[in-house]
């Protein structure tokens, strides 16, 4: 192969490497960042409704809400110290609370 050739495939090949290197980034650090009331819907990649709450079936009170839920994962109807409530922030946090 022409030396040209082969440095300019290579100089395409670390331009590409670096822009997805930052694509990855960027895109990591969109999907963490919480600036917003209700971050935790879309971290959590939980699913929502018109006004963009969550939508979660309470597990103290086993109804359906709509919520937001904040970036640690706890819905806005969480209490602390509460059994049923802690459950549902830690369920929320690793994917497998209860929606609709």
């Amino acid at each position: 192969m022409d030396d040209r050739l082969e440095r300019m495939i290579r100089q395409q090949l670390r331009k590409a490497g670096r822009q997805f290197e930052e694509a990855k980034r960027a895109y990591a650090e969109g999907r963490t960042d919480p600036d917003e009331e209700n971050a935790g819907a879309e971290l959590y990649d939980l699913p929502t409704d018109e006004g963009g709450r969550a939508r979660v079936v309470c597990r103290r009170h086993a109804e359906r809400r709509s919520v937001t839920v904040d970036a640690e994962g706890r819905p806005d109807c969480f209490e602390p110290d509460h059994a049923d409530c802690e459950g549902c922030a830690e369920d929320v946090r690793d994917g497998y609370v209860e929606t609709w």
